[in-house]
This record gives C-alpha cells, sequence and structure tokens, in this order.
C-alpha cells in the first residue's frame, strides 16, 4: 500500500492557505488531490465542490471530481463532471481520456475509443492515454494491438507497474505471450506503485 502520510503536510497547508482565504478556490481543489490521494475520497469531493461553488468555471475541480467519483464507481456523476470540463476547456485531451476510461469500465467500448483517439490527437504523448488504449484492445480480446499499445506507453513514461499487473482491464491478455514478455522486459520485480494512475492535476 502507498504510505499517505506525506499527504497530512499538503493538507495541512492548504487548510491553513483557506483559514487565511476562504474564497482561494485553487486551495481547495490542492488539499482535494491530498485527501484523494490519501483515499479519502469523499473529502476530495467535498472540496472540489467547493472549489466549483467559488468558481463554476474551474475545469480542474470538475476534472478531478470526475475522477474522485470514478474511483467510487459512480460513473455517470463521472461522465457529468468530465462532460463540463470538456465544455470548459475543449483543447486538453485529459478530460477526454478520463471520461473514455469510464466509458472502457461501463462496458461502452466504441465511446470509449473515440474518446481516447481524441485525447490522443490533442497530444499524442499522454501516456495515460497510451494506457487507456492499451486497456481497451485488451478487453476487445485484441492482445497484439494491446501489447503495442502499452509498450509504447511505457516507452513514454507509464510505470504504475502494480496497475498493469492487477487491473481486470487486462485479463484477456494476461497469459498471452507478448503482455508477459512485456511484463518480464519493463517491469522490475521490486517496482514500487506510484501514487495512482493519476490523471488529476
Amino acid at each position: 500500500m502507498p504510505k499517505t502520510w506525506k499527504y497530512d503536510f499538503d493538507i495541512a497547508k492548504f487548510t491553513k492557505a483557506i483559514e487565511i482565504n476562504p474564497k482561494d478556490h485553487t486551495a481547495y481543489k490542492d488539499r482535494g488531490n491530498a485527501y484523494y490521494k490519501k483515499g479519502r475520497l469523499d473529502l476530495a469531493i467535498a472540496d472540489y465542490s467547493k472549489a466549483i461553488e467559488l468558481n463554476p468555471t474551474y475545469f480542474l475541480a470538475y476534472n478531478n471530481r470526475g475522477i474522485a467519483y470514478q474511483k467510487k464507481d459512480q460513473h455517470e456523476l463521472a461522465l457529468a463532471d468530465y462532460e463540463m470540463t470538456i465544455q470548459l476547456n475543449p483543447k486538453n485531451g485529459m478530460p477526454y481520456n478520463n471520461r473514455g476510461f469510464t466509458l472502457l469500465l461501463m462496458g461502452r467500448l466504441e465511446e470509449a475509443e473515440a474518446d481516447i483517439k481524441r485525447s490522443l490527437e490533442l497530444n499524442q504523448n499522454n501516456i495515460y492515454a497510451l494506457n487507456s488504449m492499451a486497456e481497451l484492445c485488451a478487453l476487445k480480446k485484441n492482445e497484439k494491438d494491446a501489447c503495442k499499445w502499452l509498450k509504447l506507453a511505457i516507452d513514454k513514461g507509464y510505470n504504475n507497474w502494480n496497475y498493469i499487473r492487477t487491473s481486470k482491464t487486462y485479463d484477456n491478455i494476461r497469459n498471452g505471450s507478448c503482455f508477459n514478455e512485456i511484463i518480464s522486459k519493463n517491469i522490475p520485480r521490486s517496482a514500487v506503485q506510484p501514487d495512482d494512475k493519476d490523471r488529476s492535476s
């Protein structure tokens, strides 16, 4: 398990900032990020919601609240937040990937593919979208393309080894030769899990 005590400092820091300026929407978002990384999802959602209340056009708070909702399997709420994020900032590729990943989890694969492709059109080096494309192909039982996208994601810096090892999205290809070759060549046996599949800001 990731060590969460290190986020206590950030929570205290941003709580102090909020006490000094209760209308600081960025401080609420940043404290929400710390709560999220600590696994306190309801507190994170409350802070993101307060940031939105203070600044209704603050797209980062919508995006990050969507991630928290998705983590709680509240997929429809997540989709609504990603839609608002995209309306507010349509040139940012990350919310397209985030919405696509949520659609992927819901089994709406054609819609997911359209969003993930759009994310990559906006930023071809988005390692999270590259990994999402790999997951999509794996769910469609297309091992060859899944491995191609996964290798590209890793080559460009994606390194959430524990997620790759354990995510159910890869179950269809987990016993395949190319997937296991990627695992053996790229993933250290002693790798420590990063804090999260970080699609926030």
